[in-house]
């Protein structure tokens, strides 16, 4: 143990203690009763350190590691992705530096759009690094996006992220702008194309059915980018949200209590009427199961100390949006309403539902 610790740069205690959570141990034992590392418990413990430094929590390694879905290759493949996209990153924000102290030297104005355009662009590859951890197909959603998918066999899935609802047993390509998701799809998942929705690089009627989940608030125009699904597939299967319905940020307490900047967040989203007629696609709500599998934004609303975990919060686009200071003051504040009991006052009747209209729509053409 004290020789491995030494190569991987980590004390013994932390290797005790990964051994006594059931993350990291030894599989056998030498003559003398010692410890002993397989390389098969070497590998796993290079992916659990690994994970640790691109900062995945403890519980959340420990579900990355145990995927039986992902071999040793899939491990380092996404690695290998998170680590570039990390050096991309920082290579590009500080070439936005050097551009804006080369600027201010001359005495130039540098704009406000100029000083937030590496910060601000392609949302997912700031937040995609936590989707593995918390991101997942539920079975209960799933089942109704199949349902609305019926015989299709060839599928288009737009805004693919991971790989999350993609059907088994189907044809499918997968469409994802971010290379950071990209590189987290798992091993022998569906290809997966680098480009937008609002231009999608296929022939009309190419597809028996084009599926979007969760996705459609990050385009720049998802009206284009809806219809552009419309074109190049016979079926259109959308999972988005209905902003319709008059307060609408009411009917769940997260935003209604704790982070009200989230009206702002959707405020240029177009109306759920807007886009089924655009499409012309019927609408179905799609209800939250209280133990929902998949970490979305509003996956935890019978389980609201999930919202105090940084991965929880890392992995939803939301938290990214509205910036800083009004997620630490959300996170204070519940943390403090949980401890004082005020939280269950307010929400207890909640307790006896297995289900919840939160504002999740199916649209299906």
């Amino acid at each position: 143990m004290g020789r491995v610790a030494e190569l991987a740069g980590v004390t013994v205690r932390t290797l005790h203690h990964y051994d006594r959570i059931g993350l990291v141990r030894p599989s056998a034992r030498t003559a003398g009763g010692y410890r002993a590392y397989s390389a098969g418990d070497v590998a796993r413990l290079r992916e659990v350190l690994a994970y640790r430094q691109l900062g995945f929590g403890l519980r959340e390694v420990a579900e990355l590691v145990d995927d039986s879905s992902t071999d040793a290759v899939a491990h380092l493949r996404r690695l290998r992705g998170l680590l570039l996209e990390r050096r991309d990153r920082a290579d590009a924000m500080a070439a936005a530096i050097d551009r804006e102290l080369e600027a201010r030297a001359k005495g130039l104005k540098v704009t406000p759009e100029e000083q937030l355009e590496v910060l601000g662009a392609r949302l997912y590859d700031a937040i995609g690094g936590a989707y593995t951890a918390t991101r997942r197909t539920e079975p209960r959603i799933a089942a109704q996006i199949l349902d609305a998918l019926g015989d299709a066999q060839t599928v288009l899935n737009v805004g693919a992220g991971t790989g999350s609802y993609e059907p088994a047993g189907r044809d499918v390509t997968a469409v994802e702008p971010s290379a950071v998701m990209r590189g987290q799809r798992p091993a022998g998942s569906a290809p997966c194309v680098a480009a937008a929705a609002e231009n999608l690089p296929f022939q009309d009627q190419s597809f028996d059915a084009a599926m979007a989940v969760s996705t459609v608030h990050h385009w720049g125009d998802p009206v284009a980018g809806l219809r552009e699904m419309r074109r190049v597939a016979r079926r259109v299967v959308v999972l988005t949200f209905d902003t319709d319905e008059p307060g609408w940020q009411d009917r769940f307490w997260l935003t209604r209590d704790y982070l009200p900047e989230f009206a702002a967040v959707l405020a240029g989203f177009p109306s759920l009427a807007g886009m089924a007629d655009a499409i012309g696609a019927r609408i179905e709500p799609v209800a939250i199961p209280w133990d929902c599998g998949d970490g979305l934004f509003e996956a935890y609303w019978r389980r609201p100390q999930a919202y105090l975990e940084d991965q929880v919060r890392r992995a939803v686009s939301v938290w990214t949006r509205v910036g800083p200071e009004a997620e630490q003051r959300a996170v204070r504040n519940l943390r403090d309403d949980l401890a004082s009991g005020r939280w269950k006052e307010r929400n207890g009747d909640l307790a006896n539902l297995n289900a919840a209209d939160l504002g999740l729509r199916l649209l299906v053409a």
